[in-house]
């Protein structure tokens, strides 16, 4: 007898590229039939007229502080990334943790968790562990430090690699990234918020290809519109194009929004950023009280960046005709980059899957559902090396989300970021 039984769902062979009618058995936690399942089951879905996907697959989102309710709400995000179809996420991304590892997988450990969490170690975190701030140059001790605790990390709480948060620190040298994923002695995966964006994208790109070109260890860079979608889309896609070609294994993810989100004190606000992208003060909106829901101006933007430096901004600098540009490349994933502060933020953290397929696909006819699906599930689970995620078949683990792909849309908005989507009717983890 099987635990669930899903019934007449409509499928994705992903090797085919087409869709299929079948049922699904599963028993603990894994599914067991693809097809016409005989047994009887505890549960039975009817699935009628729904795609029955593997679960969406997040490579790059924060995590939130959990464990302690001074810092944050334990698993914030997490919740809403269940809700948009969500079963695996990957954190610690732009060289950030929000708290020890440790910490955060032990808390898991004892009190489970919404979805799947992997994370990575942050170079920028590991930089405030030997004592370096954002303008301090690291020296070849500090570097050795930080080679060790990534090392522990690797081997102690099974982080997946090492990321850079360039723009974050904007003393942090080629040579001191090379210097410290080279020799790790692990298969890890690297992952790199760029040192700069717009007009200065290209050669950022750049630097992150050397950097997977000089370690021979795979790169990953993160969000890719918010670097490029300035005019220099084409340009970017076509170097990572031709990294690809050379063999290195260079890959981007996207988030579908003409808008970033980031702590208004970081680094990425710092002068000349408006020049960079022609844009002014008025594009910035901050999203959490006392000014939540306020667009900038001079005055506003070097108050909060002075009083409230931790305080959320979203920046609408970006051209979405690009960030479509972005996603027809083959090596573009799907991520939300989702960041909330107590639930408060950008939408992409609720918003960012069921927005592709309800928007880019089928609203505006701009991408294929397939080849979108493939790039929320079975592309990030190969890159993750997650073999028993990412697809449907006997096997595998039993993550699932249902929809109805005539209605899956995004309601999370700028001004109310944590609504939920529509369209999506089941998500098994």
């Amino acid at each position: 007898m099987y635990d669930l039984l899903i019934s007449n769902g409509t499928i994705v062979d992903f090797k085919k590229n087409e869709k299929f009618t079948a049922d699904v058995g599963i028993k603990d936690g894994k599914i067991i039939d693809v097809g016409k399942c005989p047994e009887s089951a505890k549960k039975v879905i009817d699935a009628e007229g729904l795609i029955v996907s593997p679960g969406f697959i997040d490579i790059h989102m924060h995590e939130e502080v959990i464990g302690n309710s001074i810092d944050g709400d334990d698993y914030d995000i997490a919740n809403y990334m269940l809700q948009m179809g969500v079963t695996t996420a990957v954190g610690g991304n732009c060289g950030n943790n929000r708290q020890d590892t440790e910490a955060f997988f032990g808390f898991i450990d004892k009190n489970g968790a919404p979805i799947n969490y992997l994370l990575y170690i942050g170079h920028n975190y590991l930089r405030k562990k030997v004592g370096l701030d954002i303008d301090g140059v690291a020296t070849k001790s500090q570097i050795e430090k930080m080679r060790d605790m990534a090392k522990r990390e690797i081997e102690q709480e099974g982080v997946i690699g090492i990321s850079y948060g360039i723009e974050y620190s904007p003393a942090i040298t080629f040579e001191e990234m090379v210097s410290l994923s080279s020799d790790i002695g692990y298969d890890i995966l690297l992952s790199a918020h760029y040192r700069s964006d717009a007009d200065k994208a290209i050669e950022a790109i750049k630097e992150m290809i050397a950097i997977s070109r000089e370690t021979k260890l795979p790169m990953q860079i993160s969000h890719l519109g918010s670097c490029s979608a300035f005019g220099n889309m084409k340009e970017a896609l076509a170097l990572i194009q031709n990294a690809i070609d050379e063999g290195l294994s260079i890959q981007a993810d996207c988030y579908p929004y003409d808008a970033f989100s980031t702590r208004i004190g970081s680094a990425v606000f710092a002068e000349g950023c408006f020049e960079r992208w022609k844009k002014s003060y008025d594009s910035v909106m901050l999203t959490e009280e006392p000014f939540k829901g306020m667009f900038c101006d001079e005055k506003l933007f070097y108050k909060a960046r002075r009083e409230y430096p931790d305080m959320l901004a979203v920046a609408f600098v970006m051209n979405e005709s690009e960030v479509l540009e972005a996603y027809k490349a083959p090596f573009v994933y799907v991520a939300s980059d989702g960041l909330l502060n107590r639930s408060q933020g950008h939408p992409r953290a609720a918003g960012t899957f069921p927005r592709v397929l309800g928007r880019f696909v089928r609203e505006y006819k701009a991408l294929d559902f397939i080849d979108m699906l493939k790039k929320m599930t079975i592309l990030p689970a190969e890159r993750l090396g997650l073999t028993h995620k990412g697809d449907i078949r006997p096997g595998m683990d039993a993550d699932l989300v249902i929809f109805n792909a005539d209605t899956i849309i995004d309601r999370a908005t700028f001004e109310e970021p944590t609504n939920p989507p529509e369209g999506i009717k089941y998500v098994i983890i």
